[in-house]
């Protein structure tokens, strides 16, 4: 019977790779930092911003403002997701993230109305089943492990909480998907790289959108991370799509 278990070097391996990994995407988000916001609107023609609207209006279905719902925001970059959900009505909203440069941002935005914490993704400072509500907008992809994030995130929401992933997919609309790939592999990367003084923080954007998971593959990892009542909602055509799971047990 072959031997699935990990050796306590390999396990060392994976860590200080993962760790690695997280301090190269902290240093990239910090370099652009001061134009992610621009360059997300002007890439997305603000479609980023109805995006965000659908998952604060989808949270709200569930969870009405009325019912003081907690509110974790994973990844939270500049604040815009955890600032759509506060001028939704949502009273108790928290954001995280690893990247202080970010952070700072977010902060101003908020004008003191958001906590902010510093944290990572992979390792809440949260205990168990603390939040009623958590989102994480385009942070997914980002993580070492979408698999251990996925378990993070449910460790940290409550029972019959719920958790809603904003992530760019696979379009799927005929004929769309090939326009998609030369706009993400051709346009974005140079302009935004030169624009950021030739980072290369957007050749790894359109890299991490190619490597993720299409929308049944990441229901089907949803699933089995222990997420139940798991559907998705494709976005502009697939472009980006909506996963969202409850916690049961």
């Amino acid at each position: 019977m072959l031997n699935t278990e990990k050796t306590p070097e390999a396990t060392a391996t994976a860590t200080v790779a993962g760790r690695a990994h997280s301090e190269r995407i902290r240093e990239m988000f910090a370099r652009i930092a001061e134009r992610y916001d621009l360059l997300n609107h002007l890439f997305s023609g603000n479609t980023d911003k109805r995006w965000r609207r659908i998952v604060a209006k989808t949270a709200s279905e569930k969870f009405p403002p009325a019912t003081d719902a907690l509110v974790l925001d994973v990844a939270c970059g500049t604040g815009d997701l955890s600032l759509q959900f506060k001028r939704d009505g949502f009273r108790r909203v928290v954001g995280v993230d690893f990247c202080r440069p970010m952070l700072e941002i977010a902060a101003r935005k908020a004008e003191g109305k958001l906590p902010l914490l510093e944290a990572d993704a992979l390792s809440l400072p949260f205990a168990d089943n603390s939040f009623d509500v958590i989102t994480i907008g385009f942070g997914l992809r980002n993580l070492a492990s979408v698999e251990a994030g996925l378990n993070e995130l449910r460790r940290v929401l409550k029972l019959n909480g719920a958790l809603y992933v904003l992530e760019f997919s696979k379009p799927v609309v005929p004929g769309f998907s090939q326009l998609f790939q030369f706009y993400f592999r051709r346009v974005l990367p140079p302009i935004g790289d030169a624009v950021n003084g030739g980072q290369g923080a957007y050749v790894y954007l359109s890299d991490s959108v190619q490597r993720f998971p299409d929308q049944k593959e990441l229901a089907a990892l949803m699933r089995k991370a222990g997420f139940e009542e798991v559907k998705y909602r494709n976005l502009t055509g697939g472009i980006a799509a909506l996963h969202t799971g409850v916690r049961s047990r």
